[in-house]
């Protein structure tokens, strides 16, 4: 499935509103000056404020990709497209929704 590149600065959220951040792990390939993101990369979450009944708070803390690039890819890593399927996960590895991207570079694109 084609999509834009996700990179660096790419802005994207988990479904409660937490910001995602990306550290690249493979920072040789850039797009507009930031590196494209990798499924090797890390997606990290901060302010997500989702609690389950109880009130037992189960915040996303990153994001896993589960659908990347099937052709490109970063020194062995397949790229991370837009829009591709995702899951925030909590600490204790629950699934919480889907990551939302809210901006992401349209210049360039892959499959």
């Amino acid at each position: 499935m084609p999509g834009a590149l996700f990179h660096q600065l790419a802005v994207a959220t988990c479904p409660h509103g937490g910001q995602v951040t990306t550290i690249p792990v493979a920072p040789r390939v850039t797009v507009m000056g930031m590196p494209v993101a990798t499924v090797g990369d890390q997606f990290l979450v901060a302010g997500c404020a989702f609690t389950v009944p109880g009130p037992k708070p189960q915040p996303c803390v990153m994001v896993r990709w589960t659908t990347p690039a099937a052709r490109l890819k970063i020194m062995g890593m397949p790229v991370v497209l837009t829009p591709a399927p995702s899951l925030c996960i909590s600490a204790d590895q629950i699934p919480a929704g889907p990551a939302v991207v809210v901006n992401v570079q349209p210049r360039v694109t892959g499959m």
